[in-house]
């Protein structure tokens, strides 16, 4: 039997890390572990490949059930962030979206978006203490704003133009973003 475990100690070793993978409790720290590992910071996109948004109306509701509308962002620097409790990716980046709101709650409007179910939503607010604006939605994605991915985020300007763009965990607590906040802010 000591025969066997020291010629195929790799094989086990990456089949135990593939099983702790898929169990929830052990699976998704890894997995939120990693995606900060690798999450950088940003980049804008070039002018000419910009879209503008231009449709504002989009239903959303606060955790306590209060109807809000997309449309109060209109002509405001805006970041939107299409996330879920369960993607990891989403929680990876979740405290430098925290630092980002903290540092420009003044100044830009937020809206964190979920499609999951509020009380799950709160639920997990609570427990990692986060305090930035988190809204549910059943109502259609403006078309500009649609996506299939988690995290999903976009930084918006005064004027519509869609200036971030960026699927997947990042690092949004970063020199680069706040520069590119201060220039739109300023416009």
């Amino acid at each position: 039997m000591l025969t066997f475990f020291k010629k195929n100690w790799s094989t086990i070793l990456l089949l135990l890390l593939v099983v702790v993978l898929f169990i929830p409790q052990t699976g998704t720290p890894i997995k939120v572990l990693f995606n900060r590992l690798i999450a950088f910071s940003p980049s804008e996109i070039s002018e000419e490949k910009q879209k503008t948004l231009s449709d504002y109306n989009w239903k959303l509701q606060n955790l306590d059930g209060t109807t809000a509308q997309f449309s109060s962002a209109e002509k405001k620097v805006t970041l939107v962030n299409i996330w879920a409790t369960w993607c990891p990716p989403c929680i990876a980046e979740m405290p430098s979206m925290q630092a980002l709101y903290n540092t420009y709650k003044e100044d830009v409007s937020f809206y964190f978006v979920s499609i999951e179910d509020p009380k799950t939503v709160q639920t997990f607010m609570e427990k990692e203490k986060y305090n930035f604006p988190v809204y549910t939605t059943q109502d259609t994605f403006p078309e500009a704003l649609q996506t299939n991915s988690f995290p999903t985020t976009y930084l918006i300007s005064k004027n519509g133009k869609i200036v971030m763009h960026k699927t997947g965990a990042a690092d949004w607590d970063s020199e680069s973003v706040y520069k590119t906040i201060d220039a739109l802010v300023a416009e």
